[in-house]
């Protein structure tokens, strides 16, 4: 039974990972059509934001091999378990498919606020990760260590470039709202959404992998997915 239930966290677990990754880097690339329109000569801050979408495209790669691995697709998850999703819809109240780009490249407000939004959930994900690298049914599986490992030496520069940017800008530090939003999403998450998708056996499978659709982008081409060969793909 103990075997069942860790497989069955480890699934869920690595399903909302994968979800997360993949939407992670393709809503970067709204974020660098705005920063390249308004700040076209801040190449430092371009080519940080760049690094941001390769390594959360390669987190992505990472766990899709794992579920490679064992054989299986992951659980088909749709926005509602996405923490970047969840964020903008509440800061500003549509989708991320839905937000105007137009809007956040032209309203310093707008993109502060975006940039805050970014920078707090990256530093969510990192106390996540620290987290789940203590958890036992985590540390069960060698490869899915060295993913969270991977991932808890990337994140830091993740949210350094949104920070300094707001630091330059001398922008209003993080609205009481904003961060009480960040910890809402974060416990909805954790304390109703994973139980009950835990505890749905009828939850059906992706068909596809989510990156099946995505164009090629000069910041970060689609990587090949094939399997993992120890200490290398896994490791930096």
């Amino acid at each position: 039974m103990m075997s069942g239930i860790r497989q069955r966290y480890l699934d869920v677990l690595g399903s909302i990972y994968l979800y997360n990754e993949h939407r992670g880097y393709t809503a970067i690339d709204r974020v660098l059509q705005a920063v390249r329109a308004r700040s076209p000569d801040d190449l430092d801050l371009i080519r940080a934001i760049e690094q941001h979408r390769r390594d959360e495209r390669k987190h992505y790669v990472m766990f899709r091999r794992w579920f490679e691995l064992r054989g299986v697709m992951p659980l088909a998850l749709d926005r509602r378990f996405g923490h970047i999703d969840r964020f903008v819809e509440l800061v500003f109240g549509r989708t991320i498919d839905r937000l105007d780009t137009q809007a956040v490249i032209d309203r310093d407000d707008l993109f502060e606020r975006l940039c805050r939004v970014i920078s707090l959930t990256e530093q969510r994900g990192y106390r996540q990760v620290e987290a789940l690298l203590a958890n036992r049914f985590v540390r069960s599986d060698p490869v899915l260590m060295r993913i969270f490992r991977v991932i808890r030496q990337d994140e830091p520069s993740h949210w350094a470039p949104y920070e300094g940017w707001l630091a330059r800008r001398r922008a209003r530090p993080y609205r009481r709202r904003e961060r009480w939003t960040d910890t809402f999403i974060h416990s909805e998450l954790l304390f109703l959404k994973l139980p009950v998708l835990f505890l749905n056996p009828f939850k059906r499978r992706r068909t596809d992998w989510p990156d099946a659709a995505d164009a090629q982008s000069a910041t970060g081409s689609a990587a090949p997915a094939g399997p993992i060969a120890p200490g290398t793909a896994m490791e930096r």
